[in-house]
């Protein structure tokens, strides 16, 4: 996988149009999905923004030396106007190609990345591996923004709408693992932009014959393997530690990768103000 992110690197460095992440990913013998999630768990940024970033830092140097015009700059890094290179180099530096010819700067530069494995593991991964047959989630959805640090407040208001009596009501539907009520998120985008949209949905597991009340959203899950992941301390940090940690330690050391589908987080334990928590991260995989 390493080796894989390093040729995707290099790719971007080559290339002034789309990327054959697809193709790359296929010689690697993983998936684009896989791939463009590694990407954006490791970098600490999606793809997209680490082409775009580097493409405008490679650009500014053109802008800088005022050999050419900047249309012909724009088409060069793959712009096919001089508006839409602008725009590009606006969110990147700050300010605009002909600014930056005449002033100089500010210039905001990205550096190209380079992948390392390190050897750490001095933390043992509490996980298992399940083989599941196909579920339904059930429960209420809404659509939000993803944020990868701290307590979305967007899920926060979603739940604190339900009524009580609704989450015991949920909690007395479910009959299949995982238990209990759940945090679920689909429609990731591939690439896991923080501010993209996801579905978050409250809810819990049913077999996948069981008839959905008329007022439930569900989700259909088919049958597969996932890796289950526990982590126990403060809440959310040590769930969203546990996150970080499957792609910088366990994916790159076990032979499985992600398939698409929902992310389920199972409360198993929890304090009364939920300042901490036990919680078992399930995350749909497939044999690497």
């Amino acid at each position: 996988m390493i080796s894989a992110l390093n040729r995707l690197v290099s790719l971007v460095e080559d290339s002034t149009g789309d990327l054959d992440v697809g193709g790359l990913a296929r010689t690697a013998g993983t998936t684009e999905y896989h791939l463009r999630r590694m990407f954006s768990s490791l970098a600490g940024m999606p793809l997209s923004e680490y082409v775009r970033r580097r493409r405008m830092t490679v650009a500014a140097a053109d802008v800088v030396r005022g050999q050419d015009d900047l249309l012909t700059i724009a088409v060069r890094h793959g712009y096919g106007s001089t508006e839409a290179f602008g725009r590009a180099f606006r969110a990147v530096h700050g300010a605009g190609p002909g600014d930056v010819r005449r002033d100089g700067g500010p210039l905001r530069t990205q550096p190209q990345l380079r992948f390392r494995l390190t050897v750490e593991g001095n933390t043992p991964m509490d996980t298992r591996i399940v083989d599941h047959p196909a579920v339904r989630l059930i429960g209420h959805a809404a659509r939000v923004p993803l944020i990868h640090e701290g307590v979305n407040p967007h899920i926060q208001q979603h739940i604190a709408a339900l009524p009580a009596t609704e989450h015991a009501r949920l909690k007395a539907l479910g009959d299949t693992e995982p238990a209990g009520l759940l945090q679920v998120t689909d429609d990731v985008a591939p690439d896991a932009a923080e501010g993209t949209e996801l579905t978050y949905l409250h809810g819990v597991a049913v077999s996948a014959g069981t008839t959905v009340p008329d007022d439930l959203d569900a989700i259909e899950v088919p049958a597969g393997h996932w890796a289950v992941f526990r982590a126990s301390g403060p809440y959310p940090q040590a769930l969203q530690n546990a996150w970080a940690a499957t792609a910088t330690e366990w994916f790159p050391s076990n032979p499985w990768r992600l398939r698409p589908g929902p992310s389920i987080v199972a409360v198993l334990d929890r304090a009364a103000d939920f300042s901490t928590a036990t919680t078992e991260l399930w995350m749909p995989v497939e044999p690497a």
